[in-house]
């Protein structure tokens, strides 16, 4: 039978434990029984501090195995230590809160292995629930990280996806360190559909990510992916060059031909201010460039690995074989 390995990272999500135990359970016996599909569970324990891998490792069953990290090492840290261990025919990537429903995963898998020509089916939100704002936000910056790009990112597209072997490993072999997946999904290539859904409520806790952290990783999305940014600073520069030009030449006409007198210190004051300000951003853009160079350059592994809890079941499948659907 081909299997399907279903990654699952979770952070301090010991109140999901069993729901998620229950609704992973339902899943596998629908795979089994509409696709043929044995399922392998691969849970990334990303540096928890609630005994989460403890509580899933009581709720789960069948074949799985829970990989703890030494660390919080984020999000999509976690994502590539549960590539790392893929080994079956399929990957379904999702979250064990429950905002990833077992329907919406069917119907990846379903779409997946039902065209052949397709080698990846990514969920996409519909932000529905998102203010005006913030979905303005967020089409501001899918557009500016993909100007001139040869590949675009989709918006509003997650981590919840299933792809064949191919793209799982494809993936896994990209170790950058400051890691921005969508972006990296869409860089491999392969051939992409993409599946509409409305994100179920969590079933406990909230939200890790803050808006401070989502600005954050904005920003190191950006400067992972593309030049605009600078491009934007450089344009700015120029255009401010221009302007003082053309104030120069109005001050010098005022001058030469009404006897105007020139303010000194007002005008003086803006200037400083004002180019002094775009210097420092400029400044501080080019420094997180370079934060990105650095981080890249040093020979760190992505990730730690603390140890690995394992069902019995699943040291039978814990070689990876040719997969089945290429």
């Amino acid at each position: 039978m081909a299997r399907l390995d279903i990654i699952a990272p979770f952070f301090n999500e010991v109140a999901s434990a069993k729901p998620f135990a229950a609704l992973i359970g339902e899943f596998e016996a629908e795979a089994a029984r509409r696709f043929g599909l044995t399922v392998h569970k691969i849970l990334v324990d990303d540096g928890s501090t609630d005994n989460g891998a403890e509580a899933f490792a009581g709720g789960l069953t069948g074949s799985w195995e829970i990989v703890r990290l030494s660390r919080n090492f984020g999000k999509e840290v976690a994502v590539l230590a549960g590539l790392d261990r893929f080994g079956g025919d399929l990957a379904l990537i999702m979250d064990t809160d429950l905002q990833h429903s077992h329907e919406i995963g069917l119907k990846l898998v379903s779409d997946l292995l039902g065209d052949p020509t397709v080698d990846v089916v990514y969920a996409k939100t519909d932000r529905r629930d998102s203010s005006w704002r913030r979905s303005q936000l967020a089409r501001m910056f899918y557009r500016l990280i993909n100007s001139s790009q040869r590949f675009d990112i989709p918006a509003n597209a997650g981590d919840f996806r299933a792809m064949r072997a191919a793209v799982a490993h494809a993936i896994a072999t990209l170790r950058d360190k400051r890691r921005f997946n969508k972006g990296l999904y869409a860089w491999a290539g392969f051939r992409q559909k993409a599946v509409v859904y409305s994100p179920a409520p969590r079933a406990a806790g909230s939200s890790k990510w803050s808006r401070l952290g989502l600005l954050s990783f904005s920003l190191e999305a950006l400067t992972s992916f593309s030049v605009v940014p600078l491009r934007i600073v450089t344009l700015s520069g120029l255009l401010v060059a221009i302007a003082a030009g053309g104030y120069g030449v109005k001050i010098l006409f005022e001058e030469l031909f009404y006897g105007t007198a020139v303010p000194g210190f007002p005008s003086l004051l803006i200037a400083v201010v004002l180019l002094g300000g775009l210097n420092l951003a400029l400044l501080g853009l080019i420094g997180e460039y370079v934060w990105v160079a650095v981080s890249e350059s040093k020979n760190r592994p992505v990730y730690v690995v603390r140890d690995v809890i394992c069902a019995p079941e699943t040291m039978k499948l814990a070689a990876p074989r040719e997969t089945a659907f290429t």
